[in-house]
């Protein structure tokens, strides 16, 4: 029986969009742990995917979510901001251009590549003030220092972890549009708790006994936001510059 797919399309894609969108995906599925939605066809312009039939959430998906989503991130990935195995190209995050790297500090990578480089285009489009870029600049540079450096390996994460990347199938959760790329865990888990989540407590609940955070994470879950936060500032308003704004300030609360 042929597999039920749909196929995204778009004229003005960037060279190798979707080509890193069926890397992300394989590279997660190659993680044996949170199922994603399997790659028919790529081509330049367009991708094909299996259609994740929708089901309402439900608690036992959501606690096997979190824990398949542990198991994903421990396959771990090369170093902090490197892109999925085997994959030269771009990455991206949404339509926007997303840097690659090869770090051992997580801290380094994170303030370069995943927050500094949104924060011009936020103020040029006047979703971010000078007063508010100043601060999230001395947020960054405390992080870029190493302050929240720990000894967790690179984690083979999603990136772009919002609901409604999550689809909820008669088999369980489906992830579909990733931004995948080596980085923190604990990044993947603050992207959830950003915008929502059926049963997100119990997803975390069973995150943590499957692979225990450190001490202190939900702390840290401002830091963790910077990035799609300051994503959101470059391209969809003033309220998500307000919001990076309050992520920063809570960083710098948290460093002293």
């Amino acid at each position: 029986m042929p597999v039920p797919t749909v196929r995204k399309a778009r004229a003005d894609a960037p060279p190798g969009f979707f080509e890193a969108e069926a890397a992300g995906l394989r590279w997660l599925a190659d993680a044996g742990g949170a199922r994603v939605a399997r790659v028919i066809d790529v081509a330049p312009g367009s991708i094909v995917l299996e259609r994740i039939e929708p089901a309402r959430p439900a608690p036992e998906a959501a606690r096997r979510f979190g824990r398949d989503l542990a198991r994903t991130h421990a396959a771990g990935a090369a170093a902090f901001g490197a892109p999925p195995d085997g994959f030269t190209g771009q990455l991206f995050i949404g339509r926007r251009p997303m840097p690659t790297a090869s770090e051992r500090s997580w801290g380094a990578f994170y303030a370069r590549d995943r927050v500094l480089p949104f924060l011009p285009i936020a103020r040029r489009a006047g979703f971010l003030t000078a007063a508010q870029e100043a601060e999230v600049r001395q947020a960054c540079d405390l992080i870029a220092a190493g302050g929240f450096d720990d000894d967790e390996p690179p984690a083979r994460i999603h990136g772009d972890l919002w609901n409604g990347n999550v689809l909820w199938s008669p088999d369980g959760v489906a992830l579909i549009d990733p931004a995948a790329h080596g980085a923190h865990r604990e990044t993947d888990l603050a992207m959830l708790a950003l915008f929502g989540c059926p049963h997100l407590q119990l997803v975390f609940d069973a995150y943590d006994r499957t692979a225990p955070l450190r001490d202190g994470w939900r702390e840290r879950i401002p830091l963790h936001q910077l990035h799609p936060l300051a994503v959101h500032a470059a391209g969809h308003g003033a309220s998500y510059g307000d919001a990076l704004f309050r992520a920063a300030r809570a960083v710098l609360i948290l460093a002293s």
